[in-house]
């Protein structure tokens, strides 16, 4: 496959998994389950789901048992970003969290710079910085409340999943399914310390349930999406999630988002529309030899 064939696919995975996260939002504020519950049972359901793929693929071995330290530190990043990202939810607007998590495409610029040397395009840069100063926007209006907590949580969740990028990017030939199985496995003693996950109606396990299979869906399209794309282009196909979850936040909780988030939202949104602008080829360079009006 041919590089104009392998983005395109990229493109659309990052787009298929950034609406599936976006609904991350209405499944926890739709339950009264604390954080540490819904993240137990999130964890659980799609520690099954995707060990019930794998299996039924065949594909153990590849996934699982040679997933190597790539994998495992892949897992670790990701258990760690998920617990921050479920929390978030609970403690600030679905439309902060989604906004903030925005800034993820300048974090993997940068750290894809830093440690492999990966130079931004122009468009990268112009567009992740307009996505800070939109953040810049929206983390003003929080000040001084409790959604602050909230966040900066999800600041810890973008700069894991800035991380998880760059890993996939560096070493494609990691695994994505086994590194997901492996996170949700981490998080459940630690979540079953911190909240009683039986306490919880059986009508809200069931709900949590979809959301194991939703959330590890995603997980496994944004990894096969990252290993075809350059990681600062991946940061910002994956913030289409942002118009995603507020609509649904707006139609299915009436979450409306403040002014604040509003004028940030506007400058992030310009920020990935900038980022994922194909750079044009210098028609300039052409050989003298040929002859460009025919």
């Amino acid at each position: 496959m041919d590089d104009s064939g392998k983005r395109q696919i990229g493109i659309f995975l990052m787009l298929g998994s950034a609406f599936l996260f976006s609904t991350a939002g209405i499944f926890t504020k739709g339950v009264t389950a604390s954080a540490w519950q819904v993240i137990f049972w999130r964890a659980l359901f799609s520690a099954i789901l995707v060990v019930g793929t794998i299996s039924a693929r065949r594909r153990w071995r590849t996934e699982v048992t040679g997933m190597g330290w790539r994998g495992i530190l892949a897992a670790i990043i990701g258990a760690g970003g998920t617990a921050a990202f479920l929390s978030a939810f609970k403690l600030t607007s679905v439309a902060n969290v989604a906004l903030i998590y925005s800034m993820t495409p300048l974090l993997a610029a940068l750290l894809a710079w830093a440690l492999i040397r990966e130079a931004p395009g122009w468009s990268v840069v112009l567009g992740a910085l307009l996505g800070v100063c939109g953040i810049g926007v929206i983390l003003s209006g929080s000040l001084g409340q409790v959604h602050l907590k909230g966040d900066l949580l999800a600041l810890v969740m973008s700069v894991a999943l800035a991380l998880l990028f760059v890993l996939y990017r560096c070493w494609p030939d990691t695994p994505s399914a086994g590194p997901t199985a492996l996170s949700s496995v981490l998080l459940l003693p630690v979540a079953a310390v911190m909240a009683p996950p039986l306490a919880v109606p059986l009508a809200e396990i069931a709900v949590m349930a979809a959301f194991g299979l939703v959330f590890a869906l995603a997980s496994v399209l944004m990894f096969e999406g990252a290993k075809c794309l350059p990681s600062g282009q991946t940061g910002l196909l994956s913030t289409a999630e942002t118009p995603f979850a507020m609509v649904l936040a707006w139609l299915i909780l009436a979450e409306w988002p403040g002014a604040a988030t509003l004028a940030g939202g506007v400058l992030v949104l310009a920020g990935v529309m900038t980022g994922s602008r194909r750079p044009r080829r210098n028609t300039s360079s052409r050989p003298l030899t040929e002859n460009s009006s025919g």
